[in-house]
């Protein structure tokens, strides 16, 4: 994989996914396998690993949304003429939203956290769901991902048509 991911973890929550590190680096190649993307030489990536908490806040800011959410992506401007290294942008994920959210589905953490790595990862590289037919490529993209890691259907019982 020609992309440097920097993997911030603050907080200590993350512990209870041991190959968090790992496996966001596994999925990113598995979504630059799957849709084809070749990052510019030397391109960047941010993951952040943080809390609830935290994730209130950048919601807020950002969103304008006082509450945690599972996973916020923040694609760089265009870093054509900006000096140095390409940035594609910033991953935020939130252990508690995440590992409820596994719970409730009843699927394994790691397979949800590689879910919300690689839908993370997509919308960095121009991905959207706003519309019923971008949501629809967005979602069997993810499955396509996620098959090449071995991990079931993230939307069973949603069907994509062709």
């Amino acid at each position: 994989m020609k992309l440097s991911i920097e993997i911030d973890a603050p907080s200590a929550l993350w512990r209870g996914l041991p190959r968090a590190r790992a496996l966001a680096r596994e999925t990113v190649a598995a979504c630059l396998l799957e849709v084809g993307f070749k990052p510019p030489p030397g391109a960047e990536l941010s993951l952040r690993l943080t809390d609830d908490a935290e994730m209130r806040k950048l919601n807020a800011r950002w969103r304008g949304q006082d509450e945690a959410t599972n996973v916020l992506s923040f694609p760089a401007a265009s870093t054509e003429t900006a000096a140095g290294p390409p940035i594609l942008g910033d991953i935020a994920l939130a252990y508690e939203t995440l590992l409820r959210e596994a719970r409730l589905s009843g699927v394994l953490l790691a397979d949800h956290y590689r879910r919300l790595v690689a839908h993370g990862f997509l919308h960095l590289i121009g991905y959207d769901h706003q519309t019923d037919g971008e949501a629809e490529r967005m979602e069997d993209l993810e499955r396509r991902i996620l098959a090449r890691l071995g991990v079931g259907d993230p939307y069973p019982g949603r069907t994509v048509e062709r």
